[in-house]
Order: C-alpha cells, then sequence, then structure tokens
C-alpha cells in the first residue's frame, strides 16, 4: 500500500464521538461533522466566525492515543468557540498519517519513526506529505511483555514464539519489528507471527493463544495494567538496541526506564526504547487555529492529567524541540511566548 491509498477495509477505522472515550471526557458538543469541512487552508478568521469540524485520528480503545486525544478533543471543543473535534479509533500512527494525507483528518497523534517516515516519503510512505507539528507531546515505551510461565526473558527468547508485535498499520509493529531486527530475528520467519492491537494481545495471551506481544505507548498502558493484575507479567528489556536504531534509523530513538512500580508486580525498573509521540496537522491548516489548539492543549494540562498521567509531560518549553518534522508556524508562536 502506498502513502497515497485510502486505509485498506479491514483496517478501517470506527468514527466515535470523544464522549464514548471514557466518563470523564465528555464533549462540548456532539453533532461531529464531516471530515472533510475541517483543516482548510484559506485565511484567518476570528474565533466567534470559525465553523470547523475537525476529525481527530487517534488509536485503539487499549492504548494511550484514543483517551488522551479524546481529553484533548474535549478541551479543544469546549475552550475554542465555532470549533467541534470528533474522534477516531484507528490503528494509530501509520493509519493516523494516511488519514491526514487523505483529509479524512485534520489532527493525528503518530509516533516519532513514523513520522520522519511520512515527511520524508519513506518505508510504507512513497511520496513526502505535507504535515507539521502542534509539539511533542509525552513519550512512548516500548512494552515487549508476556507472562512468567512462558519463560520468555530476552527478545532472542522470542525464536518460534507465537507473537504479536502489534496492529498492522501500527507504530508498535514498526518499532518492534526494528528491535527484532536489531537482536539478530527476521520478525517474518523467527516467530509465529500475529497481528493484534494491544488489547487484543492481552486477552491472546490471557488465553494462551499468544506467548508475547509488543506495543509502544504512553505509561501506564491500560491493557497492560489489565494483563499485570491478573498474570504476573514480565517486561522484557529492550534498551540495550536503542543506540543501533537511533543510528541506523534516527534520533528519535533512545533509551529510558520504565520505572519501578509501574505496573503491578514490577518491582525493577525495565530499561526499553522510547520514542516521542508528536501532534501532527496538515500544513494547510489555518495559522490562527493552529496557534489556539496549541495554546489551549498546553494551558488545560491539569485538566489533561485527569484524563491520562501522559499528560504531566506537557511542556511548552521543550515541546517545539522536534528535529525530524518541522514546527507549525501557529504553534511556534505560541511557544515563543510561553517561553
Amino acid at each position: 500500500m502506498t502513502s497515497s491509498s485510502p486505509v485498506a477495509p479491514r483496517q478501517r477505522p470506527r468514527l466515535l464521538l470523544a464522549a464514548g472515550v471514557a466518563a470523564s471526557v465528555l464533549l462540548a458538543a456532539c453533532g461531529g461533522g464531516d471530515a472533510d469541512e475541517g483543516g482548510g487552508g484559506g485565511g484567518e478568521p476570528a474565533a466567534e466566525e470559525r465553523n470547523e469540524n475537525l476529525t481527530f485520528a487517534t488509536g485503539g480503545t487499549g492504548g494511550v492515543y484514543y483517551p488522551y486525544g479524546g481529553g484533548i478533543a474535549n478541551v479543544i471543543s469546549a475552550e475554542l468557540p465555532g470549533v467541534v473535534v470528533t474522534v477516531q479509533e484507528t490503528n494509530a500512527s501509520v493509519d493516523n498519517m494516511k488519514l491526514l494525507e487523505s483529509d479524512q483528518a485534520q489532527l493525528a497523534l503518530a509516533l516519532g519513526d513514523v513520522v520522519s517516515d511520512a515527511v520524508n516519503g519513506e518505508n510504507t510512505f512513497t511520496e513526502p506529505i505535507d504535515v507539521c507539528s502542534l509539539g511533542n507531546l509525552y513519550n512512548n515505551f516500548v512494552h515487549f511483555f508476556t507472562t512468567a510461565d512462558t519463560g520468555i526473558e530476552t527478545i532472542e527468547d522470542l525464536k518460534g514464539k507465537r507473537v504479536s508485535p502489534g496492529a498492522v498499520g501500527s507504530a508498535s509493529e514498526v518499532t518492534a519489528d526494528r528491535i527484532m531486527q536489531a537482536a539478530g530475528l527476521d520478525p517474518q520467519t523467527d516467530i509465529e507471527r500475529s497481528q493484534l492491537g494491544v488489547a487484543e494481545t492481552v486477552a491472546a495471551i490471557q488465553d494462551g493463544t499468544v506467548d508475547a506481544g509488543a506495543w509502544s505507548g504512553g505509561l501506564p498502558t491500560g491493557a497492560i495494567v489489565d494483563l499485570a493484575s491478573t498474570d504476573e507479567l514480565v517486561l522484557i528489556p529492550t534498551g540495550e538496541y536503542a543506540e543501533q536504531l537511533a543510528e541506523e534509523y534516527g534520533d528519535y530513538y533512545f533509551e529510558e526506564e520504565i520505572p519501578a512500580n509501574t505496573y503491578e508486580g514490577q518491582d525493577e525498573a525495565s530499561p526499553q526504547v522510547v520514542s516521542p509521540n508528536i501532534l501532527v496537522v496538515r500544513t494547510d491548516m489555518d495559522e490562527s487555529l493552529q496557534e489556539d489548539i496549541t495554546r489551549v492543549i498546553f494551558e488545560n494540562k491539569e485538566q489533561l492529567i485527569t484524563v491520562h498521567p501522559a499528560a504531566e509531560e506537557l511542556d511548552p518549553a521543550t515541546a517545539g524541540e522536534v528535529s525530524f518534522i518541522e514546527t507549525c508556524p501557529g504553534a511556534q508562536t505560541f511557544f515563543d511566548s510561553a517561553g
């Protein structure tokens, strides 16, 4: 599939209002709207003149993008008159960039490696996509996870095992495959491969049909919290591969630890590959809207923390420091004023 192709029917995400994300996530308006109506360029209308219906491509319900994106949608819709944001459940980063390209979405969350590929027209993307960044929101931590009864302790131990590296079209899949390659495994032939989202992977581990899974997400990830509450969770270290990945692919990979006690029974910190999550929009979005969306997100940090702890990482002083994608001019205006 090229970057200009629509999302395949079997991957087509379901459009959901942000009000359906969680009890704490309630949109100020519930009507939604056509994705084609929002995000276009042309002029910089005053806030009271806006009539913007924006679709926000997020991720699966078991991860962080979907609930956090719902919280962001709530804040934008409540704080900006004439703007209504609808969240869309997707297979995450790769899908989200393609939805932006086709203007089926006007905002998207995506992981650094996929964003870099998209703006450079590499790997999954055959042509560059015209997008820019509203900021680095938080870091994603790789989770290669299993349970103690499998005996799996290292990436090399995955050889011959039943493994889900992530859903098709997700950044989790991209990163997991790169880590397995760095460890000397062929991710296509050395494992019995399943393509499941994080919630489905956890269910498959619990029913014994999958041995291990991979996920790249914020801390904590709800589906993995659920697994740790019912089984003896094992986080497989990946941090030793961060430098190799950074040298081969780009500086959006680095090493950081999942702190001890992030998950039930996790008594020690776990070194993992980490990559930043970027809020991405099309470059034809009005600069005033870029600035206002960025402003209300960072000014409502405390409210967003109640939706998901990943919002604790919101920092306007550093959010614009992203080397692999241009910061949107409207967002940069806000960062300059906040700095």
